[in-house]
């Protein structure tokens, strides 16, 4: 039948710190309590135990065989123990932990990567993970919880989100160098007027903003090609088959293609904003990150709550 012992940490501590100082004074005032509360936390260990782990004389304390034995596996358990009180309180100061986010994939290729350098570089054992996806499916997954945070386009209040506005970015005319357009400063959204267009899907975070332009200029597009990834939407415009318009943070995404990248008139602009769950508690880690994108935030950006 296996012997059950019930001995606190309290009583860890008194029986190392004994044999540390060899002497029971020394050891109270190591661990800043009585001498008297002391011994009574000893005696209650050898008794729990039911051996004797010290032999007092008068001038010194040594340890028995058996103490020597206990003391050893004592060390062991205090180090044990106190390193995983010092990563509990790595995790609630925000030193530790995981940080969850989701987030437009021109946001997670060009707006974040900085952000999580920065945040890396502060708290290196925090574990940042970036989920990139359609705006839709980034929405999903704040709301069932599934991230910490995300970084969406926004035109409005979304229902149960905590919204902060990062920045903005304005859209560009991107052309293939041989097209006609490509020698122009800027460019007006009446200009693409019967022009053949390469497209983003539906559920692109791009799209919405496009068509809302086109349809404030009062204009029809010539032949539209529609593809969903970004490397797709651009192969197919330096080919020549159309123009395309695209925000300012995809234009790094695109530079492979060789594009000609000409600002467009009456500015259009896609919103870009944190959102999270209004009032889901959060891990201090996350508020850490939370805090940084904040505090970097546009000038003159405010906060809307849904």
């Amino acid at each position: 039948m296996r012997m059950s012992i019930n001995l606190g940490i309290s009583h860890l501590r008194s029986i190392v710190a004994i044999a540390d100082y060899a002497s029971f004074t020394a050891a109270a005032h190591a661990l800043d309590v009585s001498q008297s509360s002391l011994s009574r936390s000893v005696a209650e260990a050898e008794r729990r135990l039911d051996v004797t782990l010290f032999e007092r004389t008068t001038r010194r304390v040594e340890l028995t065989t058996h103490g020597h034995e206990i003391i050893e596996h004592a060390r062991r358990m205090l180090h044990d123990f106190d390193d995983g009180l010092t990563q509990i309180e790595r995790f609630v100061t925000g030193d530790r932990g995981i940080v969850t986010v989701a987030c437009l994939p021109s946001l997670a290729a060009t707006f974040l990567p900085p952000y999580v350098v920065s945040f890396r570089e502060q708290h290196p054992d925090v574990r940042l993970q970036i989920r990139d996806g359609l705006r839709q499916e980034v929405l999903d997954a704040v709301y069932s919880g599934t991230v910490d945070l995300a970084l969406v386009t926004t035109s409005g209040l979304l229902p149960g989100l905590q919204q902060d506005v990062l920045t903005s970015d304005s859209f560009y005319c991107a052309v293939a160098p041989t097209h006609p357009f490509a020698d122009r400063p800027v460019l007006r959204w009446s200009d693409l007027a019967g022009q053949p267009f390469i497209a983003f899907g539906p559920e692109s975070s791009i799209a919405a903003p496009v068509r809302r332009a086109v349809e404030d200029a009062r204009i029809e597009l010539g032949p539209i090609m529609q593809a969903q990834n970004i490397g797709a939407v651009a192969g197919l415009a330096a080919a020549g088959l159309g123009v395309t318009a695209v925000p300012e943070l995809v234009l790094p995404m695109i530079s492979f293609a060789g594009l000609v990248h000409i600002p467009l008139q009456p500015t259009v602009e896609r919103t870009i904003s944190l959102v999270q769950v209004a009032g889901r508690p959060q891990t201090a880690s996350t508020r850490g990150f939370v805090n940084m994108l904040l505090a970097d935030r546009t000038p003159d950006r405010g906060a809307d709550s849904g």
